[in-house]
């Protein structure tokens, strides 16, 4: 089992470094696999690829980490240290972040009923977010049920990279910095 005597401090670091690296890692797979310059460089309602904004999309996550630490902190006895804890995690984050946002968000319930986007078009972004999730879901409780030094070194080391690598996109966005 473990200690289910937590601490504010370690979890938002769990859940947010959770996060940022799955949402890091999956980002850049779809990056490639979708073609997300294309379809940020076509859109009326995204921002252009090569915006600031895009490159500092991974080191702003720290905000919906602690969001998300927020909402699951009063929901953590559900699913830490749980029999299949990470896929009632996986479920209440697909069920609530992606299949049921309040917005008519792309591939969302809101997003089929109110959106012109194609049904295809919308799925595709299921590709980058359902693994995604899914991994933050495992990550978190198996930090949990497997806690070792090691885990926060690698966190540490991960989103610092995540983060570094970020603020050079923006830098290079602005023109601070060039890249060959």
């Amino acid at each position: 089992m473990g200690n289910h005597k937590y601490k504010f401090g370690t979890f938002f670091w769990r859940i947010t470094s959770s996060h940022i690296i799955t949402y890091f890692v999956m980002g850049v797979i779809a990056t490639n696999l979708l073609n997300y310059k294309e379809i940020f460089d076509s859109s009326e309602s995204l921002r252009a690829y090569d915006s600031p904004w895009i490159a500092a999309g991974p080191a702003l996550q720290v905000l919906r980490g602690l969001i998300f630490s927020l909402a699951l902190w009063y929901f953590k006895d559900n699913f830490l240290f749980q029999r299949h804890g990470w896929l009632k995690l996986w479920g209440l984050v697909v069920g609530l972040s992606i299949l049921s946002t309040t917005a008519a968000a792309s591939g969302s319930i809101e997003g089929f009923i109110y959106t012109n986007i194609p049904v295809f078009d919308q799925i595709k972004g299921y590709i980058e977010v359902v693994p995604q999730t899914g991994l933050f879901a495992f990550m978190v409780c198996y930090w949990y049920e497997h806690p070792k030094k090691i885990w926060n070194i690698l966190s540490v080391v991960l989103v610092s990279l995540g983060v570094f690598m970020s603020l050079m996109g923006v830098l290079a966005a602005n023109g601070i910095i060039e890249v060959p």
